[in-house]
């Protein structure tokens, strides 16, 4: 229980800076959403539910990288990283994905001293 305490302190604490940042408290999905952003540059005043689909798909491939689960393969036309899935996903409940993705996330945000 230990390593989930660690996790949810962290995460309150990047929460927290998010609210700071942004006004609001972020749910881990739109998190994943800033961080397509972030590693697309894409910006649209309307975004479609495809588009946040595919930004959040980048984000959950991007935070998976270091990990060893996805490797880049490519930027297409728009700028837009393209991955491989390199090794499988752990099998997992629903809670220890939401930690396993929160723990991502959280090394995400270390990485780009946030």
């Amino acid at each position: 229980m230990l390593i989930n305490d660690d996790i949810q302190e962290r995460w309150w604490t990047l929460e927290a800076k998010l609210v700071e940042r942004f006004g609001k408290k972020p749910d881990l999905d739109a998190i994943l959403f800033l961080i397509g952003i972030q590693e697309t540059g894409f910006f649209a005043e309307k975004v479609t539910k495809e588009q946040k689909e595919d930004l959040m798909h980048v984000a959950v491939c991007t935070i998976l990288t270091p990990s060893g689960y996805y490797v880049l393969d490519h930027h297409d036309q728009d700028n837009w990283p393209h991955f491989n899935q390199i090794k499988e996903l752990p099998k997992m409940g629903l809670g220890e994905q939401e930690n396993f993705l929160k723990d991502h996330v959280l090394f995400y945000f270390e990485q780009n001293d946030f």
